[in-house]
């Protein structure tokens, strides 16, 4: 009998498998299966799959009876963890502890006063053809271009 984990493995290999062959590959799989994860919540629930929103409200009415939201972020991890097992995950430069919170920090602030992310409004909000995300994703982008060119210049 095979087991989920057992399957999950067998996906990775097969996508690196493929992701050896076309070094593009993996990504527009990872673009494939965000498009179909916020496509399916917004289907299936009506909700718009904004991580920032849903986080929020789940930790805001935690004995709510709509226990959607918890399903969806433990999917999120479980499924990243599973998934895992089976890739190889890159090794990246250590960054001081203070230099992280500051950053957490600062998406946070970001998120609540663009009332939403990167997930909600770059996918699901240009996907619905939203000028209010169109305008928050050129923000994200240009912000983040500014901040690697200071970064890069700095180091």
């Amino acid at each position: 009998m095979i087991t989920f984990v057992t399957f999950s493995k067998q996906i990775s290999e097969s996508i690196l498998m493929f992701a050896n062959f076309n070094p593009f590959f993996t990504a527009a799989i990872g673009g494939v299966l965000i498009g179909a994860a916020s496509w399916l919540l917004w289907w299936g629930l009506g909700r718009v799959a904004g991580i920032s929103g849903i986080t929020a409200e789940a930790l805001t009415a935690p004995r709510h009876p709509d226990t959607w939201r918890w399903a969806f972020l433990a999917g999120l991890i479980v499924g990243g963890c599973l998934l895992g097992q089976g890739l190889e995950i890159p090794s990246l430069p250590t960054r001081p502890m203070g230099l992280l919170i500051c950053a957490g920090l600062l998406v946070g602030i970001g998120t609540v006063w663009g009332s939403g992310c990167t997930s909600g409004h770059g996918v699901c909000g240009l996907g619905r053809l939203s000028v209010r995300s169109l305008i928050a994703v050129l923000t994200f982008m240009a912000t983040g271009m500014v901040t690697v060119t200071l970064m890069r210049g700095a180091a």
